[in-house]
């Protein structure tokens, strides 16, 4: 994989990669991502959703950033997200018609009902009521309390898109089969039917780095028409 500088554009598309929850701009995904289209000649701006902070994280906020860093009226952009960032991505999508297209790296649907899942009644409970839960922040490499107001905010997001992002533009989902974080039944249920939508199932969890390779490929061919 090279490490050759990305040739700015001047036309087309802003290219941005968006993390996941308790990750950042420098994840082992968005590096790979953006080393492999910059040595295509295509820029891929990693951006920094933790915000307003990582303790305070807001889904509402997150969109907000994604769409202030897509540019002017008139721009256009690809976004690509991971687990959280992908539910990021097609949120913005579904409201911003400055996105032309959509790479969707395990995507968390239904983000409020997967967490609860995993966390089960007990730990849900006592996030709710002690205000926090503690958890790892992979970026960091610490430990951080999220504010129970990620739940409520997440759900506003949510039930304003009826529960999930109505997106219309092309969209390629690259989803493990072995994910114990974001169920692929999710991905599955939302691409189900819809034409525009690619849902490509690997044999891999939620991190999904071992399907780098495959991730790469697909996408670069995929995103071919954006001028790759």
């Amino acid at each position: 994989m090279s490490d050759m500088p990305a040739v700015p554009r001047s036309e087309g598309p802003r290219w941005l990669y968006l993390h996941g929850f308790a990750s950042g701009p420098d994840s082992t995904k968005g590096v790979a991502i953006a080393r492999h289209f910059a040595a295509r000649g295509v820029e891929v701006a990693r951006l920094n959703l933790r915000v307003p902070t990582m303790e305070g994280l807001r889904l509402s906020a997150m969109l907000e950033t994604v769409r202030e860093a897509m540019g002017g009226d008139g721009a256009r952009a690809v976004l690509m997200g991971s687990s959280l960032g992908g539910l990021t991505a097609a949120h913005v999508a579904a409201v911003d018609a400055r996105v032309s297209g959509l790479v969707l790296l395990a995507p968390a649907f239904q983000v409020v009902r997967q967490l609860r899942r995993r966390m089960g009644e007990g730990a849900w409970g006592l996030w709710n009521k002690q205000g926090w839960i503690e958890t790892d922040d992979f970026a960091e490499k610490r430990k951080v309390r999220v504010h129970a107001g990620f739940i409520a905010d997440a759900e506003a997001v949510d039930e304003r898109q009826g529960g999930w992002p109505d997106v219309r533009v092309p969209t390629l989902v690259i989803h493990g089969r072995a994910d114990d974080t974001c169920d692929i039944r999710y991905s599955r249920q939302w691409a189900e039917g819809k034409r525009h939508v690619k849902l490509v199932e690997v044999e891999d969890g939620h991190e999904l780095v071992a399907s780098l390779p495959r991730i790469l490929t697909e996408a670069e061919e995929f995103l071919r028409p954006w001028g790759v």
